[in-house]
């Protein structure tokens, strides 16, 4: 028996795929009012069994530039918002947006979510490096304090965070696209695209991706300018609002 069971381990996590982007950079202007990515791939050496009763799925998920937040709870006193709490959070993503066959409590476990970081409710808002790999792994206790849940919040609402059951479709038997939406505050930086596959709930492997997101246009140059000439744009700036506060006085002055 020891002998039957080896090559039947050895057989399994075999598929192997890869996905690509429809684009490796994008470029925000003034005018960008969001966009569309779309991520595709392929599956090989997949079962066929497990093909024919669409066992596969796929989540991929964009995840922006981690930055440190600090979020504040603020209550209203004689008439006046005074800050009653904080909580610094060490590296949340900037924005995340997520597309997946079906909803995520359908393919993996709660365990398999927060050790993954995968979807808003278990989005890992810390440090400490990439989430794990497998379901043996420790299970990461995911913020869910009343800060996270309003860190969480805002983003949504903003649009930064966002998540798509049934975005991700198979247009073959191997192959597959997933459209992911993009805000229209989307963060500049590095930008990581991560696509997990799952055989009847199981995690098998993953793949990754890097999408660039910059300024460009008249938008780039000021960024750059200030960022290179800090002093000299200020000075510009300086004497940009006193000629607009002279001339909006010469413009509207009243005999």
């Amino acid at each position: 028996m020891a002998l039957l069971v080896g090559p039947a381990r050895a057989q399994l996590g075999q598929e192997t795929f890869e996905i690509g982007l429809s684009t490796e950079q994008i470029g925000i202007t003034s005018d960008f009012t969001g966009a569309r990515l779309v991520v595709f791939g392929a599956l090989d050496n997949a079962d066929g069994r497990i093909l024919r009763e669409q066992r596969y799925d796929i989540v991929v998920a964009l995840v922006g530039p981690r930055r440190p937040v600090v979020v504040r709870e603020k209550e209203r006193k004689l008439g006046i918002w005074i800050n009653r709490g904080s909580e610094s959070f060490e590296a949340p993503p900037s924005s995340y947006a997520l597309a997946s066959t079906r909803p995520l409590a359908d393919i993996m476990s709660e365990a398999n979510r927060v050790n993954l970081s995968i979807g808003i409710a278990d989005l890992r808002l810390g440090g400490g490096g990439e989430p794990a790999a497998d379901d043996d792994a420790q299970t990461v206790v995911a913020n869910r304090d009343e800060y996270a849940t309003a860190l969480r919040r805002i983003r949504e609402n903003n649009g930064l965070y966002n998540q798509r059951f049934g975005a991700v479709q198979f247009v073959s038997p191997t192959l597959f696209r997933a459209d992911l939406q993009l805000p229209a505050g989307l963060p500049t930086g590095e930008h990581t695209v991560r696509a997990y596959l799952f055989r009847q709930g199981v995690f098998i492997r993953g793949s990754t991706e890097t999408l660039t997101v910059v300024k460009t246009g008249f938008e780039s140059f000021i960024s750059g300018f200030a960022l290179e000439h800090g002093i000299l744009y200020g000075i510009a700036a300086v004497i940009l609002a006193i000629f607009t506060g002279w001339f909006g006085r010469i413009l509207f002055k009243r005999d």
